[in-house]
């Protein structure tokens, strides 16, 4: 039997379904179609098709952005962890 007692962190955590959910709202929004096909209402004469998917571009590169930052949290306090857990063993 093997003395170390490692607490393996779980793959699956809040922050990562936050990060997935950014990540797959951008697709969500923009495969559900049926949702902006119309015209009305208008922003500045442009229909509502298309600035609604042009909106969507800024949102999803916020999204990404912010699911980029919480990647770099969670990569870092798994990497302290295991420096901790490497240390005290």
């Amino acid at each position: 039997m093997p003395e170390s007692t490692e607490v393996k962190r779980p793959v699956i955590t809040p922050l990562r379904v936050v990060i997935a959910l950014c990540l797959i709202a951008p697709f969500v929004a923009m495969l559900w179609v049926s949702s902006y096909a119309k015209t009305d209402p208008t922003l500045g004469g442009i229909p509502f098709f298309y600035w609604y998917q042009m909106l969507w571009v800024l949102i999803s590169t916020a999204l990404t952005m912010i699911a980029y930052k919480l990647w770099q949290h969670d990569q870092r306090s798994r990497t302290s962890d295991d420096k901790k857990g490497g240390a005290s063993a």
